[in-house]
Order: C-alpha cells, then structure tokens, then sequence
C-alpha cells in the first residue's frame, strides 16, 4: 500500500533492493508492498533467515516475544520493521513508537528509523547494535 504523499516508494524505505529476502508477518489483509525490484525474494512467514522483516503489531503483548523471533531471523545484518496502528489515522493500540524502541533496545538492537508504511500503518525499523552483532551469536545472552 502506497503512503500517497509520500515521494519515495515504500519498496526504497523499507530497503529492498534485488536479491534481497523479505517477509510479511502478520500483514492485514490484501497488504503488499507495491512495485517491489522483481529480483526480491519474498519468504513465508516460517522461521527463514531473512533481510528484511515487515512485521504487523495490533497489541503491546506481542511485541516482546515477536522481536526476539524477529531478531534471530535477521541476525547478524537484516532488519526488522515493527508496524503498528497509525493513531493520526484515527487508530486505537496501546503500541507507539517508544513501547517498541524499548523492546527493541532491551534486545539489544536499536532503531534507524521511523516512517509512515501507509495511512493505516507507521513503522519503527530497528537492526542489531554494531557490537551486539558479533557478541550476541557466541554467547549466551540471547534474548
């Protein structure tokens, strides 16, 4: 779904560039990312590694356990775009950008950006911190 005020196609603000492996989680119905590069290699929403993760939050309580998922499957170099409901939009969630920040840092990730996904979804797009990138994989902090 196109933003529609926005210049920059949603295939270029999420990061999708050929060759590059993206999921969908828990999309809304009939949601897609319009005129993706033909060459991106969209994935099921199994356990894949993959290097883009568009993933739809409507409630706090998953988001948690669905970053640390998340997480793993983007490790080392991907990243995970945490959607949640527009509230300029009239929608009502008990996610904002700061519920999902903190998750993520908490994770040991942090957040690059911040963009609007459509009228109806905003978007947080969070990737492992430089030096969690290396660390995380030998040792047993995992999430």
């Amino acid at each position: 779904m196109d933003a529609g005020y926005a210049s920059t196609p949603l295939w270029k603000k999420l990061g999708l560039k050929p060759g590059t492996s993206a999921q969908l989680v828990d999309a809304p119905d009939g949601w897609t990312v319009p005129n993706p590069p033909p060459e991106v290699r969209w994935l099921d929403e199994s356990g894949s590694s993959a290097d883009v993760v568009v993933a739809f939050y409507r409630t706090a309580v998953g988001v948690m356990p669905g970053l640390v998922d998340l997480g793993k499957r983007v490790y080392p170099n991907g990243a995970v775009w945490a959607a949640w409901p527009r509230k300029a939009a009239g929608h009502m969630s008990d996610i904002d950008e700061n519920l999902l920040r903190n998750c993520a840092l908490a994770l040991g990730m942090v957040d690059v950006k911040v963009a609007a996904l459509d009228v109806d979804w905003s978007g947080l797009k969070v990737v492992w911190r430089r030096e969690n990138r290396r660390d995380w994989a030998l040792t047993a902090k995992r999430p």
